[in-house]
């Protein structure tokens, strides 16, 4: 990744930053997915079509190695859970020095930055995805029973 300290570089660095949050989000996206890069690929060689870069669906090795650290590292954290209702609350953060310290991480705030934002994404994501299936069921719901006969000719 680009020097973040002169005003220049700084501006590139945040471009490269934006740039890979965005491919976060797709990544995140493309989790949800039933086709991972093997099928892809596989589709690709049935139907005799070159593999499109921009269409191939992510894996972690496409990300720099400081998002890579920061994969395993949020990987590492533990899960928290409400007791009585069992919503899921998000990651325990408490312990994350002591895991920097034993991997001996180089750049800890870089990698910090870069998992507070995958859990975001993550969390943003996981939201939208419930009131999406909310919204559908509660169509489902409203439509059970009823008979419309207003548009039926007799």
């Amino acid at each position: 990744m680009g020097n973040r300290y002169s005003w220049r570089s700084g501006k590139f660095y945040w471009e490269q930053v934006k740039q890979l949050r965005d491919l976060l989000v797709r990544y995140v996206k493309e989790q949800a997915s039933p086709v991972d890069l093997d099928k892809y690929l596989r589709i690709c060689e049935q139907l005799g079509e070159e593999p499109d870069p921009q269409k191939m669906p992510l894996t972690q090795m496409d990300f720099p190695s400081e998002i890579q650290v920061a994969f395993f590292m949020y990987d590492l954290l533990s899960d928290v859970w409400e007791g009585m209702s069992g919503t899921y609350m998000g990651k325990d953060w408490s312990h994350c020095s002591q895991l920097f310290d034993i991997w001996d991480i180089e750049d800890p705030r870089t990698v910090m930055y870069y998992m507070k934002i995958y859990e975001r994404i993550i969390v943003q994501h996981r939201s939208e995805e419930s009131e999406r299936q909310r919204k559908q069921s509660e169509r489902k719901k409203s439509g059970e029973g009823k008979n419309y006969t207003h548009n039926v000719k007799g």
